[in-house]
């Protein structure tokens, strides 16, 4: 078994401008006091019409969110208190960068309150409304992908933030992840390398996902393939999705070669149906798929699959989160923890 690995790299990116948004900032640009926001935000009954859609609009404007501890603590004191988002923690694969960060955090005796999304839209953005109110120490995210109000807030805010498994060039405030992208382009020439040709995708419907599989597809047409299909399954993928997605696959693209899966639950999935149907795994169909959990190598066969070092990932940002609260200087932004492709049985040629 090789690990074929891809460059880590880390890139700077100047400390964010954007100052605290505050009660006396939407005042201004409502062309009304400071009382009058508050009297607005809470008893609205007692404000004109006109005057609470000015606040309500202003608000909107600037993402400004109320400090729910406004009344018992002090603006410059620490609720050694950090938030995370997570899409689910019913799946295992962010499991290692939590513990990772819970740990981190706790040495210097911060705790951790966890939110999950679910992988619904919109969710995120009620979480930050409770979150950011609550003014923690710092806020993790999973991801980039972030409506334009919920991202607005979080700029405004003014509190810590790190974007986590993915990464961009122009992150909120500091960001720890790995390119999605390459990631599908990595595991299209890997199995390219292996002399599998027809290639198919079973991907959950999330954002990330979805990316994976677009940059995989697009390496494919790069190599003069023939246009991968893929069949799509609930996020987050479970063995059963798994097992649905390659039985649909075998209906309608029979001669497939190579499967990539978005998670190694669905390639579990996969598997255990493609013994259910007598298709050869890795004789008839190379698979790969995506985390490396801890049962991967211990399936028959050992199941390929792309790493991601989940533990340097929540490492990284619990000590972003850590020294911007205590002030410290931040040479480096985004930080790009690479992956690794593992080859096992399940992709041997």
């Amino acid at each position: 078994m090789a690990d074929i690995k891809f460059t880590l790299k880390s890139s700077s990116r100047s400390a964010r401008a954007a100052p605290t948004v505050t009660a006396h900032d939407v005042a201004r640009v409502a062309g009304v006091s400071a009382i009058t926001v508050s009297r607005a935000l809470n008893t609205p009954h007692q404000v004109a019409a006109e005057t609470l859609l000015r606040v309500q609009a202003a608000i909107a404007q600037t993402g400004y969110v109320p400090n729910l501890l406004a009344k018992s603590l002090n603006a410059n004191t620490s609720t050694r208190l950090v938030a995370a988002v997570v899409p689910t923690i019913s799946g295992p694969i962010f499991a290692a960068s939590m513990q990772a960060l819970t740990k981190a955090l706790a040495a210097e005796r911060y705790q951790l309150m966890l939110g999950q999304t679910f992988y619904e839209a919109g969710r995120e953005d009620d979480l930050l409304d409770a979150i950011i109110g609550r003014r923690p120490d710092g806020i993790v995210l999973t991801g980039v992908m972030h409506s334009v109000l919920g991202r607005r807030r979080l700029q405004a805010a003014g509190i810590p933030v790190v974007e986590t498994w993915d990464l961009t060039d122009d992150p909120i405030d500091m960001v720890v992840g790995f390119s999605h992208e390459k990631v599908g382009a990595a595991v299209c020439e890997f199995l390219h390398q292996k002399g599998r040709r027809r290639f198919a995708v079973i991907a959950a419907r999330d954002v990330r996902a979805e990316r994976r599989t677009a940059a995989f597809q697009a390496h494919a047409r790069s190599l003069g393939l023939p246009e991968v299909p893929v069949v799509f399954a609930d996020a987050p993928g479970t063995l059963a999705g798994g097992r649905a997605c390659f039985s649909t696959l075998m209906t309608l693209h029979p001669d497939t070669d190579a499967v990539f899966c978005s998670s190694d639950m669905l390639a579990l999935g996969a598997i255990t149906e493609a013994q259910a149907l007598s298709v050869s795994i890795p004789g008839r169909i190379a698979m790969v798929g995506f985390g490396d959990l801890d049962f991967a190598r211990s399936l028959h066969p050992a199941l390929s699959s792309v790493r991601v070092d989940g533990d340097a990932i929540g490492g990284q940002a619990a000590r972003f989160i850590i020294d911007a609260a205590q002030g410290k200087p931040i040479a480096e932004r985004v930080v790009d923890v690479g992956f690794s492709v593992v080859d096992r049985d399940s992709s041997a040629c």
